[in-house]
C-alpha cells in the first residue's frame, strides 16, 4: 500500500502546541493508527522514513515532536554532539506530568480522527522506547506497545528530578507488548534487561522479549551502528504484532 506524503496538526496541550506528524495510506478508509515516539533528536528523516514504512503497510501514524514545549515547532536535532547533548538535556528537563499530557493529547486526537478505526498502538525507539511503553501504562486505550530498546526505564531517570516510576508501573499496562533489545548496547545492561523483563512478568503482561547482537541505535538507518539485517526483522516482528492485534 502505498503511503500519503505527510502532513501536520499541532495538537492543544497543558504547556503549548504540540505538532504532530500525520503520515496515512492513499486509499481511502479508515485504518488503525500507530503513535511513533522518536529518538531525542526529534522528527528526524529516519523517523519519517519509519512512519511512511508503517503508513505503506495500512497505518495511520502519528509522530510528536516530544520537546514542543521548549523548541520552535519543527525543529530537528543532528546526529552530532550538540545535538545529543540537547536531547538528553531536554529529557530530564521536561517534567514527566507533560509527557503523560501529550500521550493523552495523542490518543484523543486520534479517537476523533476520520481516517483511524478507534484502534491505537504506540511504537517508541530509544527516548521512544521509553515514551512508548510509558504511553501504554497512562492510556488504557492503546491496545498494543512496542518498545525498542527503551532508555532509562531500570534508571527510572525520565524527566525533572529524575523518578519517573514508569517500570513501577508496569501492572497499570493493558496493552501487549513487544519488547527488542540488542545485547550490545551500553545505555541498557544485562542487569537492567532483566530488571525490565521480571517487572513485566512479575505484572502478569502478555509480551514478546527478543534480544540481538545488535549497538544502541541499530534500527537507525544512518550512521555506523545500523544492522540492516537486525533491523529488517525487527521490522518484520514490528509489522506482525501491531497487524495482528490492530487490525
Amino acid at each position: 500500500m502505498i503511503y500519503q506524503n505527510h502532513e501536520h496538526a499541532d495538537l492543544p496541550t497543558p504547556r503549548g502546541s504540540m505538532r504532530t506528524h500525520i503520515f496515512r495510506p492513499v486509499a481511502e478508509g479508515k485504518f488503525p493508527a500507530i503513535i511513533l515516539y522518536s529518538e531525542i533528536y526529534q522528527v528526524t528523516e529516519p523517523i519519517r522514513r519509519a512512519a511512511e514504512f508503517l503508513a505503506g503497510h495500512g497505518f495511520l501514524v502519528v509522530a510528536p515532536e516530544v520537546y514542543h514545549e521548549f523548541e520552535e515547532l519543527g525543529t530537528v536535532f543532528e546526529y552530532d554532539k550538540p545535538g545529543t547533548d540537547r536531547g538528553n538535556e531536554l529529557k530530564v528537563t521536561k517534567e514527566i506530568t507533560s509527557f503523560d499530557d501529550d500521550a493523552a493529547a495523542l490518543v484523543k486526537f486520534l479517537k476523533s480522527h476520520d481516517a483511524c478505526t478507534g484502534k491505537i498502538g504506540a511504537l517508541g525507539i530509544c527516548l521512544g522506547g521509553h515514551l512508548s511503553f510509558r504511553a501504554c501504562v497512562t492510556e488504557p486505550e492503546i491496545s498494543a506497545g512496542a518498545s525498542l530498546y527503551g532508555t532509562d526505564l531500570p534508571q527510572h531517570s525520565l524527566g525533572k528530578g529524575g523518578n519517573d516510576g514508569t517500570l513501577d508501573r508496569a501492572a497499570e499496562i493493558k496493552a501487549e507488548m513487544l519488547m527488542v533489545w540488542g545485547r550490545q548496547d551500553p545505555h541498557i545492561s544485562r542487569e537492567g534487561r532483566r530488571e525490565i523483563y521480571d517487572a513485566m512478568t512479575d505484572a502478569e503482561l502478555t509480551l514478546s522479549w527478543h534480544e540481538f547482537n545488535g549497538q544502541h541505535a541499530f534500527m537507525r538507518d544512518i550512521g555506523h551502528r545500523h544492522d540492516p539485517e537486525i533491523a529488517s526483522q525487527v521490522w518484520a516482528l514490528t509489522l506482525a504484532h501491531f497487524t495482528r492485534i490492530l487490525k
